[in-house]
């Protein structure tokens, strides 16, 4: 009998996917998706710890459950992701309606723990078993068949930077054999993937020896460049430490890699950076820009900012705005400091709130003007875009341009998997809005 499963997913790329292979997963013991979180036989939270208050907000999440099942057969509530991982048992201690606890680490256990489940037993599963999981979800396919998919060719951190609880709750850095991981790519590409994204924590850290071969992400970017209908290749998250020169040569040799680095500095000070631990300096970042750009100079950056880190001065954070200014990141991402138990800079002393605030201002004020000028600058000119999905309720379709912009035209879905050209009529920060030029389309 067919039970029903409702995952909701939050923070990085990398639980998008992983819930996903979920879905891949529970299929075998009778479990379908749904989207009616309102109807469903198990209600999973896949879970990120990156942001301030993320355990509080799974509290809040599961009384939202509560709620919805107030007068009804109660789901299956499972908490998976990272919260799960470092909170583990005290969550079933906590919350009494929380039924399972799973780390990413142990997902390849998820069908036998819900096949043995029952509403008087409690289960927390948050072993490291990165090989296992992987080996376990190599002999199940992907059945994704967005336009766009992710593909996790690495997990974990080795960096341990002062502020992150990546390396607690992913564990060690693990490379996927590469053969495994084309195999899956070829099977995204069957299923009608046009674009794939390469995931991982530290992702061109990827690293896999067989033999007498070494396998590095720059070897993963020349295979995939063979499949003829896969049209577009990127990766994320990257580190500073791993953009190696065969990664960067890959922006001259490869056709269908994207001319946008999306590479975290966090901050434009030496200083802040040896107390982060973040293993490189500005200068060696400069350095990968100006290759970079050498190569190609239409390639663009973005970037993660954490402002108000310990012991930042006004001087440190002057010298972040101005990297912002010389290198004009185009999407990036910047937050306030805020501490994550069990890291080194949990321990520190933090800045002044309102002082943080009018940083975190400031910087998006730039951040935000250079993301304006980028857009502004489409406007009447022609791009290509790859075209995602149509709009729920209207006769406009969605895809993006070759920067991750999001662009919103009207169309039919006949071009749904296609790159078209559209000519941009008008932009916001965020968003290209524009006209197909119906004669200029071009399979995909």
């Amino acid at each position: 009998m067919e039970k029903k499963i409702f995952i909701k997913t939050f923070g990085c790329q990398m639980n998008e996917y992983d819930s996903n292979r979920i879905y891949d997963s529970v299929k075998k013991i009778g479990f379908i998706k749904t989207q009616d979180q309102k109807n469903t036989d198990c209600y999973i939270l896949n879970t990120c710890h990156i942001r301030d208050k993320a355990k509080e907000k799974v509290y809040h999440e599961v009384g939202r459950v509560k709620k919805l099942y107030k007068n009804k057969n109660k789901p299956i509530v499972v908490v998976a992701g990272c919260v799960a991982q470092a909170e583990n048992q005290e969550m079933l201690k906590r919350e009494p309606y929380i039924d399972i606890v799973i780390g990413p680490q142990s997902y390849h256990k998820i069908n036998n723990i819900l096949k043995s489940h029952t509403t008087k037993q409690k289960k927390e599963e948050t072993d490291f078993e990165t090989i296992s999981k992987f080996q376990y979800f190599d002999q199940i396919k992907n059945t994704s068949n967005k336009i766009s998919s992710f593909l996790t060719i690495q997990e974990g951190c080795d960096k341990f930077c002062h502020f992150c609880v990546v390396p607690y709750t992913r564990g060690p850095e693990y490379s996927r054999p590469f053969n495994k991981i084309i195999n899956e790519a070829e099977e995204l590409v069957k299923n009608g993937v046009k674009e794939i994204t390469l995931l991982g924590q530290n992702v061109n850290a990827y690293s896999y020896v067989e033999g007498f071969n070494k396998y590095k992400i720059s070897n993963l970017i020349n295979e995939l460049e063979k499949f003829s209908e896969l049209k577009r290749i990127r990766y994320t998250t990257s580190h500073p430490k791993d953009m190696t020169n065969d990664l960067i040569e890959c922006y001259a040799t490869s056709k269908k890699l994207m001319p946008f680095v999306h590479l975290p500095i966090q901050s434009g000070s030496n200083k802040i950076l040896k107390q982060m631990n973040r293993k490189h300096t500005v200068e060696e970042y400069l350095d990968i820009y100006d290759n970079l750009k050498k190569i190609n100079p239409l390639i663009h950056f973005s970037s993660d900012f954490l402002i108000s880190y310990p012991g930042e001065t006004d001087f440190d954070f002057n010298q972040t705005i101005e990297l912002i200014k010389k290198i004009k990141f185009i999407n990036s991402f910047s937050f306030i400091f805020s501490p994550r138990p069990g890291t080194k800079a949990a321990e520190l002393k933090t800045i002044d709130e309102k002082i943080s605030k009018e940083r975190l201002i400031k910087i998006q004020k730039y951040l935000f003007s250079f993301q304006l000028e980028m857009n502004k600058s489409f406007v009447n000119k022609t791009i290509e875009v790859l075209v995602e999905n149509k709009i729920e309720g209207q006769d406009k379709l969605f895809g993006r341009n070759k920067y991750l912009n999001s662009v919103i035209f009207k169309g039919d879905t006949s071009k749904i998997g296609k790159i078209v050209n559209v000519k941009i009529e008008n932009s916001n920060q965020n968003t290209l809005f524009g006209k197909i030029e119906n004669n200029n389309m071009r399979a995909a």
